[in-house]
């Protein structure tokens, strides 16, 4: 189960998108007067007249299944599902209609609401993504839906740009692996498609590793938002494993860091002038502006401090 989020500004256009496909069937409704595509968006805009300020009021997410979970999802079931996974997402006291389609392999709806709710409030749609995924893996548990096991044949090409780089960072991850045996050629392998490998520290002297961090686009994430397979110690034990574990624990990251260079430089990337993330400090706690950072690592504890004396120099 996949959740894909969009917002617009055209209730006709939506409509007619989700409706319009072969045999599409609307399972639920709430507060949308039924009928013509004409009729459904009268009664979306009706409501979002009550904050015209609001210039993206439709708020669209389409919710894909496994094949295999096919036979289970009767009409009810799926309307079920959406319906909770809406509460879950705080999506309530508002218009929404819910519409099945068949026209792809994987069982999906959509889910079309009006953003301006029946007070007028604004839905917020701030950190929707992470909720987002922690919605769809709860209810993958609560009703035992397939997970997906391999990212490798999805079309990124129909996913919006942080699920994109997501997929193509484990793809480019998984590639890499077949040709990589320590952290120096991984990250060489990985430069070479684009992503950039951080590692993460708990100190400053960059004594004792964190975590890791892929980096694509301008999006970053931690190695098991990726794949479980793809956190630092388990890569690590990986690359130890090819060694023979003739080396201690700490050798081939160190190995890494250090690039193989007696003067203890930062390893270098034979695409290092193309690497827009280059200069970048691998300690990993800053990225560019116009990152977008999903479930960043914990704060250094200086940042810490200075959070909690702003805080208290506004207490009352």
């Amino acid at each position: 189960m996949i959740g894909k989020l969009k917002k617009g500004s055209s209730f006709a256009g939506c409509i007619r998108y989700v409706t319009g496909k072969d045999e599409a069937k609307i399972l639920a409704s709430d507060g949308v007067l039924l009928g013509t595509n004409a009729e459904m968006t009268q009664s979306f805009e009706l409501q979002r007249q009550l904050n015209p300020r609001i210039k993206k009021p439709v708020g669209h997410i389409a919710l894909s299944f496994k094949p295999e979970d096919k036979p289970r999802l009767t009409d009810e079931f799926m309307a079920k599902i959406a319906i909770e996974y809406m509460q879950m997402m705080g999506i309530t006291d508002t218009q929404s209609i819910i519409v099945r389609h068949h026209n792809t392999d994987n069982p999906h709806c959509h889910i079309v609401y009006n953003r301006v709710n029946n007070e007028g409030k604004l839905i917020s749609d701030t950190h929707d993504y992470r909720r987002n995924e922690q919605v769809t893996k709860a209810l993958k548990s609560k009703y035992g839906l397939t997970y997906g096991t391999d990212k490798s044949n999805t079309n990124t090409r129909n996913l919006r740009n942080a699920e994109r780089a997501k997929y193509e960072i484990h793809n480019a991850v998984k590639s890499a692996l077949k040709m990589a045996d320590s952290w120096n050629e991984l990250k060489s392998e990985l430069a070479k498609r684009g992503v950039h490998l951080e590692v993460v520290y708990k100190d400053k002297e960059r004594t004792k590793v964190q975590g890791i961090r892929f980096c694509k686009d301008g999006y970053s994430f931690k190695g098991t938002q990726i794949s479980r397979g793809y956190s630092f110690g388990k890569l690590n034990a990986r690359f130890e494993g090819m060694e023979n574990h003739v080396s201690p624990r700490s050798n081939s990251i160190l190995q890494y860091e250090q690039g193989y260079h007696k003067n203890n430089q930062e390893p270098s990337i034979s695409e290092s002038s193309q690497d827009p993330w280059d200069g970048i400090s691998s300690i990993g706690l800053f990225v560019p502006a116009n990152a977008q950072t999903f479930e960043p690592f914990p704060e250094d504890e200086s940042s810490k401090k200075k959070k909690k004396k702003r805080r208290r120099g506004f207490s009352l």
